[in-house]
């Protein structure tokens, strides 16, 4: 024990990626149905290490925890501001009754148990895991007109509650968001997240990493021509609208440039390109298909082009076509449109807008043609923009610096609050304008992976030692009987019945991360999170995120002058 004391002493960044190592080894171990997951499972072996003496520097959580709640403001941004509104009602609605049942239960247990203001201020501080209540109820303290040397004793009562019930406040409420709640609503959080995801893109059908289309959109095929005579212009213009085009030609073994007005000879070979439904239609009047002949290979290149053009600002889809000369548009097959990161359905009264960004298909020349005309090609990159990204965090963590008063009582965003505002504001900011500030999405769910999980783990092994010798200590008066358990437990289950009874939430990823935001439970969204496989739940979390950061911090002279 004494040598692995001086060895985190000397190292505490070994005890630090030892827990998240083996935290994540035990929350992939199933115990039936039930599953720790990462989050929580680094918790739990962080405290268990923590027993043996660790110091880590306090600044080390900060950045972690800034780090993960600014790269999920970041990629929820666009959805966010456009889901505020009366739609936003539930949310708080949720967040408020989570507040009230947290004062309510904490200040019964009080009366229950005889405990005093400072215990059951830190028992809220920690069992709801708002840190904030920390500091106003301690401020609440000094104006009670008592003796110093009691405020101190009940200054120091908070941070025993506090450090007791910390723990399981982070980690009851991931049991309790990841585990209990599809059991109540008797759904998964990962359907769920799907079919939120698939509503949001207003039915468009994305796949995800790994996925494809079994019968793809757009396809190229091999044709032997049976009969001469026809131009090329002539033969795409008795097929369905512009749904193929011809894109390369071999007569007698030799390339020969697939001009509109080329006439062609029985026995040609032609590539044809296009949509699925263009083929079948056109099934009989292509010739014969053949198989891969040499040469007749073609690359096909998509890209993601900005528009720009105030040429097709403000107008349809059916509009623009029928406006743009078929040589223009030739060979360019429009497969994606998405505005502000949401795919849209491409209809014919779709009403286009600046900003935009268009997926084209297509030969290299037919996609730079055309590219040129509409905007500019976004050019995917694997780098982060950290001048972006940096700006964000220094923006965020000053909003986190500024207070306003409530009467007496200081109320701020805090540093997680501030970096989860810029976060939405930078990646809403982004998606208006995506050629700066490309954050790639393997470093978006790093950071949030590295950051969620170092956090907690710091937590685990500040606070686990001094937890386990003041139970020790102090035996069952604060957490034996459940105190401190109660407190975690009791809030969420009733917001929870409301939410799911009252407020008829009816989407269980939704749900989860509304629930886990007015608790700011950060762990708990943390796993919510890694269960929805997107950012489904983010921006109900967003939103009872920020309220809870005010609402709770409230609760501390709130419990000072009602135990």
């Amino acid at each position: 024990m004494d040598s692995l004391h001086e060895l985190f002493k000397r190292s505490p960044e070994i005890a630090l990626f030892l827990s998240l190592g083996l935290g994540y080894y035990v929350g992939k171990l199933k115990f039936g149905t039930f599953q720790l997951g990462g989050v929580a499972g680094s918790l739990l072996v962080a405290v268990v290490v923590s027993q043996v003496g660790v110091t880590v520097d306090p600044g080390v959580k900060a950045i972690l925890f800034a780090l993960f709640i600014y790269a999920v403001g970041y990629e929820s941004g666009p959805q966010f501001f456009s889901s505020l509104g009366r739609q936003s009602f539930k949310e708080i609605v949720l967040a408020g009754v989570l507040a009230l049942t947290g004062l309510a239960t904490v200040v019964v247990m009080a009366k229950i148990f005889g405990l005093d203001k400072g215990i059951a201020a830190g028992i809220a501080a920690g069992g709801l895991t708002q840190s904030a209540i920390i500091g106003t109820a301690g401020d609440a303290l000094t104006k009670l007109g008592l003796a110093a040397d009691e405020v101190t004793r009940l200054q120091g009562n908070v941070a025993i509650g506090y450090a007791v019930t910390y723990v399981f406040g982070s980690f009851g409420a991931i049991i309790l968001c990841v585990n209990v709640l599809p059991r109540l609503m008797k759904r998964g959080i990962r359907e769920d997240a799907i079919r939120k995801e698939t509503e949001l893109q207003s039915g468009v059908k994305l796949l995800g990493d790994g996925e494809e289309a079994a019968m793809p959109d757009l396809v190229g095929r091999l044709y032997r021509v049976s009969a001469a005579g026809a131009t090329v212009e002539k033969l795409e213009g008795t097929l369905p609208g512009t749904a193929l085009t011809v894109e390369k030609i071999q007569r007698a073994g030799k390339m020969i440039e697939a001009t509109p007005a080329l006439v062609l000879n029985k026995d040609d070979l032609i590539l044809v390109v296009g949509r699925r439904s263009g083929f079948v239609d056109a099934a009989g009047r292509l010739g014969t298909e053949v198989q891969a002949v040499a040469g007749m290979e073609l690359t096909m290149q998509h890209h993601d082009v900005v528009l720009t053009n105030d040429a097709f600002d403000k107008k349809t889809v059916s509009a623009i076509r029928s406006g743009t000369a078929p040589g223009v548009r030739h060979g360019i097959y429009v497969t994606q449109i998405r505005r502000a990161g949401i795919a849209l359905p491409i209809a014919a009264d779709l009403v286009i807008q600046a900003g935009d960004v268009v997926s084209i298909y297509g030969a290299e020349q037919d996609v730079k043609r055309v590219s040129a005309i509409v905007g500019y090609v976004l050019i995917p990159t694997s780098k982060t923009d950290f001048v972006y990204m940096g700006a964000g965090l220094v923006v965020g963590l000053l909003l986190g610096l500024l207070t306003a008063k409530i009467g007496a009582i200081p109320l701020s965003l805090g540093a997680g609050g501030g970096a989860l505002l810029s976060g939405l504001l930078f990646g809403w900011y982004h998606s208006k304008h995506p050629s700066f500030g490309a954050m790639p999405v393997p470093a978006l769910q790093i950071l949030k992976d590295l950051g969620l999980a170092g956090f907690v783990v710091v937590v685990g092994l500040s606070s686990g030692l001094q937890a386990v010798d003041t139970v020790r200590q102090q035996g069952f008066t604060i957490f034996g009987v459940g105190v401190g358990v109660v407190v975690t437990v009791v809030p969420l289950l009733l917001t929870m019945l409301v939410g799911r009874y009252l407020l008829r939430y009816d989407n269980a990823a939704v749900f989860a991360g509304a629930l886990s935001g007015s608790r700011s439970a950060n762990p708990a969204f943390g796993e919510v999170l890694d269960k929805a496989g997107n950012s489904v739940p983010t921006v109900p979390f967003a939103i009872t995120y920020a309220l809870a950061n005010v609402f709770l911090t409230l609760l501390g002279p709130l419990i000072v002058g009602l135990v």
